[in-house]
């Protein structure tokens, strides 16, 4: 058996177009029903969801159960974000079985060079070998998984800093960065602009910043919860665009039902008058 392709990699270097989930329930069971309503990926986050190895290892194990009943081409892809950049968190998420991994907060290209080298064993890498204990490899049961794994991870960096836009350029260039993610919040909070992601000079320095990261031949991404917006930048040439967040959904769909009935019940006296 060969280690398996990385197919949310492949299409992100064909260029094409690819709609996610944001998932922060933190649940494998949620993840698992999530993994069959379609999206192309989904993003597990452990950056501001409660998250930990252990429940994000929940997670895969439930969207990998969701395969079983689909084609190939309609599986869910995870997308692993840690809490932060740090090389031993990769080599711990990777070793359960996430391919391709979101780190944030990546404000220069050294940052990039550092999280690159986490991602890949050696010579091309630092990820510490552990093959023997780990899901990746089927615990050895890909024979070839060392020499395939460095293939097959995926790297996305999150851009959310006026310092990450003055830096962007060298930050796409960086080899072994497979794309590069806007975060709107944040970088509408470090341009002075708290709570406006949607403001004038915020939408302008994104749209530049997916023109760049294309120009360097690598994939752009963001995360957009108004039809408008994600349709925007999938237009301006984004490419993995996150279109909606799990616990959003889950709000909104149970207060219109609760709005539904206690509005009709509200209507109605005790005696039906």
């Amino acid at each position: 058996m060969h280690t398996p392709l990385n197919t949310f990699k492949q299409a992100m270097r064909a260029g094409e177009q690819k709609i996610g989930l944001w998932v922060g329930l933190a649940d494998g069971y949620v993840a698992e029903i999530l993994a069959g309503t379609g999206y192309d990926w989904l993003l597990l986050d452990g950056e501001h969801a409660p998250n930990d190895v252990r429940s994000v290892l929940a997670q895969l194990q439930g969207i990998s159960s969701a395969w079983s009943a689909q084609p190939e081409s309609e599986r869910s892809h995870p997308v692993v974000r840690v809490p932060v950049g740090d090389t031993t968190l990769l080599k711990q998420y990777l070793d359960i079985g996430a391919q391709t991994i979101l780190v944030p907060m990546v404000d220069t290209a050294e940052q990039a060079a550092r999280m690159v080298q986490g991602m890949r064993y050696p010579p091309e890498g630092i990820r510490g070998m552990g093959s023997a204990l780990a899901r990746a490899s089927r615990w050895q049961a890909y024979p070839g998984y060392l020499h395939e794994a460095n293939a097959q991870t995926c790297l996305l960096v999150q851009a959310e800093t006026v310092e990450a836009m003055k830096n962007l350029d060298a930050i796409a260039a960086t080899p072994g960065v497979d794309g590069v993610f806007i975060g709107p919040a944040d970088l509408s909070a470090s341009m002075g602009f708290v709570g406006q992601p949607n403001h004038p000079e915020v939408q302008a320095v994104i749209a530049d910043a997916i023109a760049r990261i294309r120009k360097a031949g690598k994939a752009p991404g963001i995360l957009s919860t108004t039809e408008e917006q994600a349709r925007k930048w999938l237009a301006a040439g984004a490419q993995f665009v996150a279109v909606g967040v799990d616990t959003t959904l889950l709000t909104a769909a149970a207060k219109q039902l609760a709005s539904k009935y206690k509005t009709a019940a509200s209507a109605v006296t005790p005696n039906g008058y």
